[in-house]
């Protein structure tokens, strides 16, 4: 469970979170929505200690975060718009092993954890390929198989669909509505709500740094189109 109580957030003399508490359970998928510069993508690097707020608490399973920022980035796996700056080694196997090996995991623990998380992507058979041949859909596929070898509770992916076509759009829906299935959270932050709103157990818009909507999709699609938020 992730759990914000009332977090203030300023870049300088800016306010970009204020007062935000939300609490996000094992296993729903959560959109978050809202207009550029609502706070968005500043809410979800809070949730694993990328971000500390100044003001306010985050907690993961009841832990605040800053005791244990392992715990909390090995439950809150995070995918972030253009992935291909994020990739640290040539093939992607070895991308998909960095955070493991970091964990200290034996090698055995380190192959299993690559080889499900590819195959939950369908990815399985490129382990060897190397990064910079990969299209921008398999870019996307390796960064959520990079986050889910660290076996996390939640996924976070952060504006996940930018850049990518109908195929590769479709083919990342796909699995992470395989992944909702199986019991990951997932939490996806896009101003574009047609890729994920069916899948969608819960949807919260930001404004202003406020959360301005919270509520099941059928409950919020009318809060939503009078901020602006336009719906499937």
């Amino acid at each position: 469970m992730i759990t914000t109580q009332n977090i203030v957030h300023r870049f300088g003399d800016a306010v970009a979170l204020s007062g935000v508490s939300l609490t996000i359970p094992d296993g729903e998928f959560v959109v978050i929505s809202g207009p550029n510069g609502s706070g968005k993508t500043t809410l979800v690097r809070h949730f694993n200690g990328l971000l500390s707020a100044d003001e306010g608490t985050v907690l993961v399973d009841e832990t605040p975060v800053e005791e244990n920022l392992v715990a909390a980035r090995t439950r809150v796996g995070m995918v972030f718009q253009h992935p291909r700056d994020t990739f640290v080694s040539a093939t992607v196997g070895a991308d998909v092993a960095f955070g493991p090996e970091n964990l200290g995991l034996p090698r055995e623990e380190i192959d299993r954890r690559v080889e499900t998380s590819l195959s939950a992507v369908g990815m399985a058979d490129r382990r060897d390929a190397r990064i910079d041949t990969l299209s921008g859909g398999e870019c996307q596929r390796v960064a959520i198989a990079g986050a889910l070898a660290m076996e996390p509770a939640h996924l976070v992916l952060d504006e996940p669909f930018t850049g990518l076509d109908g195929p590769a759009r479709e083919s990342v829906v796909s699995h992470l509505e395989t992944l909702s299935t199986s019991g990951t959270g997932i939490i996806v932050v896009t101003h574009d709500l047609r890729d994920v709103w069916s899948l969608a157990d819960r949807a919260v818009a930001l404004r202003d740094g406020k959360i301005a909507v919270d509520g099941s999709p059928e409950e919020t699609a009318s809060e939503l189109a009078r901020i602006g938020i336009r719906t499937p």
